[in-house]
């Protein structure tokens, strides 16, 4: 293998192979990046034995190969290089990679052949476009309400539900919170099974890393998640998980025209600056409502208490309702609109989460438990 590239050309594209190489554990096959030069292009290939990455970029080949290099040492020197061409063969006598930059000359050790093994096509027939940035705002949007733990099957998954006339539902659920998105992709919608498609949450930060804000190209087979850039010169593919998602409908349904719940609107940023200070006294922080004043008030043993008075728009017979101050920080932070609805069933029913300017977006948290804790002084004990 004999060939030169411009570090700039392939710099991202390492980048992205390095993400995918586990740290530390693992076989070291799965920590080798693999080099394959062939006509005009040099092709960087990595996998961790699910995620598999490959990047295109183009490159003068005197001499086609493949080679596998230790991929965080290779990716790491690469990266404190300066801009400008690399030059990279092989050593005929030791069989190492020489790696070369002006003055500059470097030999690696390279993988064992027999470790190589191809990474899965793109299928190309019934590929779908979807733009990127959409895929991106998705993911921000309802990834922080799936849960983090993997033995928690369905629930630990994106789930992408089709319905009627091209509208399809991004879902995660945790157990006490939900989140949606609703969009419409026609082509999209009939590529997916009824049962949807389910992403696992362990992919989703390599998707992030990937994904850009242009169109790019989709495509599934039963077993596997293919995306690639439009131009082909990236291609990512992750397993499909098989599994039943919780019929969400039973509590999303609470939040409909026929629906019985109180409505609260407020300011989205006056809340949030007001749970951030209030948290620092309890973890939970309770909402009171007379008739058009709400006060946020927390107290701990150790802390002391606040109140804050804020006006709203209140219409309902709910008089108290506690939440953790954090989970709602976080929800209200992956809204745009200036004002939100929150949707009470109750003092411990779910609470549905809207705004204006967030269409097709709801999250449902659940409520805490009302509280009735005394806290008694150090010298009363």
């Amino acid at each position: 293998m004999k060939l030169a590239v411009n570090k700039e050309q392939i710099a991202e594209g390492l980048q992205k192979a390095a993400g995918i190489i586990p740290a530390k554990a693992g076989a070291a096959y799965l920590r080798s990046i693999w080099l394959k030069a062939s006509k005009g292009s040099l092709a960087i290939m990595t996998t961790d034995a699910d995620i598999e990455f490959t990047g295109r970029y183009p490159a003068e080949v005197e001499e086609e190969g493949l080679v596998g290099v230790q991929g965080r040492a290779f990716v790491d020197l690469v990266r404190q290089l300066p801009s400008g061409v690399i030059s990279m063969s092989l050593d005929p006598q030791s069989g190492n990679l020489l790696l070369k930059q002006g003055r500059r000359n470097y030999k690696l050790p390279v993988s064992n052949p027999e470790w190589y093994q191809d990474v899965s096509p793109f299928p190309e027939d019934g590929a779908v476009r979807w733009a990127g940035d959409l895929f991106m705002d998705i993911l921000e949007k309802v990834s922080f309400c799936i849960d983090d733990d993997d033995a928690k099957d369905a629930i630990a998954c994106l789930y992408f539900k089709p319905g009627d006339n091209g509208r399809i539902e991004a879902c995660g659920l945790n157990g006490h919170q939900f989140a949606m998105v609703s969009f419409i992709n026609d082509e999209l919608s009939a590529m997916l099974a009824p049962d949807g498609l389910l992403i696992q949450k362990k992919y989703l930060p390599d998707i992030k890393k990937w994904l850009g804000g242009d169109e790019i190209e989709l495509n599934l087979t039963e077993k596997r998640l293919y995306l690639r850039r439009m131009d082909g010169a990236e291609m990512l593919s992750l397993p499909r998980f098989s599994h039943s998602y919780p019929d969400y409908n039973v509590f999303l349904s609470k939040f409909g025209e026929n629906g019985e719940y109180a409505v609260l609107d407020l300011s989205r940023q006056e809340a949030m600056d007001a749970l951030g200070r209030i948290q620092v006294f309890n973890k939970n922080v309770s909402f009171n409502f007379s008739g058009n004043e709400m006060s946020l008030s927390a107290r701990g043993p150790e802390n002391g208490s606040a109140t804050e008075t804020m006006e709203v728009e209140y219409d309902g017979s709910v008089p108290a309702i506690t939440f953790p101050a954090r989970n709602l920080l976080d929800i209200f932070g992956h809204f745009a609109s200036g004002k939100v609805k929150m949707m009470l069933t109750g003092e411990e029913g779910p609470c549905g989460i809207k705004g204006d300017e967030d269409l097709d977006y709801i999250v449902i948290i659940m409520p805490m438990k009302p509280s009735t804790e005394i806290f008694y002084e150090e010298e009363n004990m």
